[in-house]
This record gives structure tokens, C-alpha cells and sequence, in this order.
């Protein structure tokens, strides 16, 4: 399921940005990118994420970022050291014949009083509450696009009901015709051969008629049916379960296909396999 959401904060000269993005997955596979010195910050957060959700593509990013002329100055002892040392020799060859220098003239020297590469970070108790309001606005996020394709997969079970049912009529239709047909056909075949097997004939005709049936597809699809919208109307990561369901309608469309014999209810079919395809689709959505 696809959301997004964003938050930041700051620290005096420090600020920084989280960002959390989703895509559909058939597990749930988390990726974290974290700031040096915020390792500390990856269990809690895949603890978090992994309460909260069930299923997804899911990465998270806090960027850190110091403010323009924030710079934090500090001594650089390294360079203090060398400048001292530089001076002492400067002095000893002068013999006393420089003036003295004073603090302000050393700490004036490049490199010894500058700007601090190193960037503080602020501590993992101060980010995590923030991260925590940040995947609950993510989870509401992702709660709403559920809503609307719980109405959409609503549409799409009502479609397949009504298949169902249609598919059951023309079933019924076909079984009379089919019926007179056959009952044609083997008078015709009594009527050219003076030797029957009656217990034979019964036999193949029982055999044509549980190959014709499609009963059993279309009571499993009724109850395919009502198993979604119960799941659907319960609520919660469903997409697992919803996602199994949809192999079984398939299922089920496929053998009705096979053994319609009949343009009128193979057309149901496909019309059936179609809708359930499209709702598959929905499903891949579905935490």
C-alpha cells in the first residue's frame, strides 16, 4: 500500500528532516538511512515499523543539517601545536629581536581556530518520539487509501456475485437443452444398433453429466464471496488472506470455463476471470 509522510525539528544551528515512504509488498521489507553517528537509532525505529505495519516496501530517512553561519568554532589542537612550535623556531633565530606575540595573533593564524567539521547529533530519546508521531501519520495515511479500496473492492465482489448468479441461470438453461439434446442422441443411437448395453449407456451418461456440473464451482464462488467482504468488512492486514482468496476465485472461473461447453456461460467466465483479475490488482494494495 502506497503513503507518505514527512516531519522535522531542529536543535539551535541543528536541523533535520525524517521522511517515510511506502510501496506495495508481498512481505515487509524495511530500509533505514540514517546520519553517521544515529546507529543507535536503528532498532528502536525497526521495532516502531514493525508494530505498526504488517506489509510493504517501506524506507525511512532522517537527514541531519547544520544552519548557514551556525558553525560551531573550536581550537585545532593538531594546528595549535605546529603554530607554537613554528613561533618557538621563529623566535630562537630572531634572538629577541621580534616582538612578542600575543594569544589573539596565534589564534588568528589559519587553521588554528575554525569552524568544527564534526556535527553534533541530538540523542536517540529526543528523535524517537518523532519518529513515532511520524509513523502514525503514515499508518492514517495508509489507513485511508485502505478505506477507498475497501469501496472498490466492494464494486468488484458485487460484479462477481452477479456473474454467479447469472453464470447459475444459464447453467440451468443449458442443463434442459443439453438434456433434450442428449435424450436425441441416444434415441438416434437405440434406433441404429439392435445391441445396448444399457448399464454401459448409464454409466457414460452419468459420467457426461458430473463432467457438465458446475454446482460445486459456483457454490465455492458464492462462498469465496462472502469470505471477502467478511475479511474486508473486519478489517485489519488482510492482504495475505484476500490475496489466498483471489487464487481461489480463480480457480474456480477456470474450471467453470472448462466445463461450460455452452458460448453463453463461457463468456461469464471470462467475463468472471476478467473481474477477478482486476481485483487482484486491488489486493497486491491490501496490507
Amino acid at each position: 500500500m502506497t503513503a507518505f509522510a514527512a516531519s522535522d525539528g531542529s536543535d539551535g544551528p541543528l536541523s533535520w528532516q525524517w521522511e517515510i515512504r511506502g510501496v506495495n509488498g508481498r512481505g515487509l521489507d524495511l530500509r533505514l538511512r540514517l546520519p553517521d553517528g544515529l546507529g543507535a537509532l536503528e532498532q528502536p525505529l525497526r521495532a516502531a515499523l514493525q508494530k505498526a505495519l504488517t506489509r510493504g516496501n517501506v524506507s525511512l530517512s532522517l537527514k541531519l543539517q547544520r544552519a548557514a553561519g551556525g558553525a560551531a568554532l573550536a581550537l585545532q589542537a593538531e594546528a595549535l601545536d605546529a603554530a607554537l612550535a613554528a613561533l618557538a623556531t621563529v623566535e630562537e633565530r630572531a634572538d629577541g629581536a621580534l616582538a612578542a606575540s600575543s594569544a589573539a595573533d596565534i589564534l588568528a593564524l589559519r587553521g588554528v581556530f575554525e569552524a568544527s567539521d564534526t556535527l553534533h547529533v541530538p540523542e536517540v530519546s529526543n528523535l524517537m518520539p518523532e519518529a513515532e508521531a511520524l509513523i502514525a501519520a503514515f499508518v492514517d495515511m495508509r489507513r485511508g487509501e485502505g478505506a477507498a479500496l475497501a469501496q472498490v473492492m466492494s464494486a468488484q465482489l458485487d460484479r462477481i456475485a452477479e456473474l454467479t448468479e447469472a453464470a447459475s441461470e444459464t447453467a440451468t438453461l443449458r442443463a434442459a437443452a443439453a438434456g433434450t439434446r442428449l435424450r436425441q442422441q441416444v434415441a438416434e443411437l437405440l434406433e441404429a444398433t439392435e445391441v445396448v448395453d444399457e448399464a454401459r449407456l448409464a454409466q457414460e451418461l452419468a459420467v457426461l453429466a458430473v463432467k457438465a456440473d458446475v454446482t460445486e464451482e459456483l457454490d465455492r464462488l458464492r462462498a469465496h464471496v462472502k469470505a471477502a467482504r467478511d475479511l474486508i468488512a473486519g478489517g485489519g492486514a488482510v492482504g495475505r488472506k484476500l490475496d489466498f482468496l483471489m487464487q481461489e476465485f480463480n480457480r474456480e472461473a477456470n474450471t467453470l470455463c472448462s466445463k461450460s461447453g455452452d458460448a453463453a456461460l463461457t463468456a461469464i467466465g471470462l467475463d468472471l476471470k476478467l473481474t477477478i483479475d482486476q481485483m487482484r490488482e486491488q489486493v497486491q494494495n491490501v496490507e
